[in-house]
Formats: C-alpha cells, sequence, structure tokens
C-alpha cells in the first residue's frame, strides 16, 4: 500500500509563502487523483487542489491564483506552492491519493501538517 507523509508545514505571517510537500512510498499503476485537503478547526474538511491522472487541475476558488499544485512523477511527489497566504488559509493540510492497484481502488491519506498564518 501506498504510504504519504506530508513536511513544510509551518507558521507564516500573512503575505507570506510556504510549499508543502508530499511523498509518496512508491509509485502506483495508475493515479486517479492525487491532492490536497485542509480542514480548520470547527470545519469540515474540504479539497484545496488537486492533479487528475491525465495532468489536468482542479482549484478551490478561495486559493486559485494565488496556490498552485504540481506533482514529480520521478520521484513520487506532490507540491502544494502557497504564496499570499492569508489568515483564513489557518488549517491542518492534508495530502490524498486516489489510485487503482491490481483492479483495486484505494484512498489513502497522509498525517497532515499544520499551517498557520498570523495577521
Amino acid at each position: 500500500q501506498v504510504q504519504l507523509v506530508e513536511s513544510g508545514g509551518g507558521l507564516v505571517q500573512a503575505g507570506g509563502s510556504l510549499r508543502l510537500s508530499c511523498a509518496a512510498s512508491r509509485s502506483t499503476f495508475r493515479i486517479n487523483a492525487m491532492g490536497w485537503y485542509r480542514q480548520a478547526p470547527g470545519k469540515q474538511r474540504e479539497l484545496v487542489a488537486n492533479i487528475r491522472g491525465d495532468g489536468s487541475t482542479n482549484y478551490a476558488d478561495s486559493v486559485k491564483g494565488r496556490f498552485t499544485v504540481s506533482r514529480d512523477n520521478a520521484k513520487n511527489i506532490l507540491y502544494l506552492q502557497m504564496n499570499s497566504l492569508k489568515p483564513e488559509d489557518t488549517a491542518v493540510y492534508y495530502c490524498n491519493i486516489d489510485y487503482i492497484s491490481e483492479g483495486f481502488k484505494y484512498i489513502r491519506w497522509g498525517q497532515g501538517t499544520q499551517v498557520t498564518v498570523s495577521s
């Protein structure tokens, strides 16, 4: 099974930048999507951005123009470049992968990394 490990979270002032990384333990046969979700205190987990198997990307309206998702296929690493951060971006960010292996569908989550944006 694929395991995901996130890194890169931290404390940053509003207007600053952070880059999150998500390393997958191994390559997978077919990825349906790989992306980032976040969950703020008292709120539901929400999609931030993802990359589908065909390479297309999808962003939440709240982060369009500020965040960029990318993937290094050779290293099995997913990135989230976050610019112009706002206090409302404060949340635990989770990496997610949806893939097919040997005919079975799997969804895996990382352990999460805290992002805190101060005003």
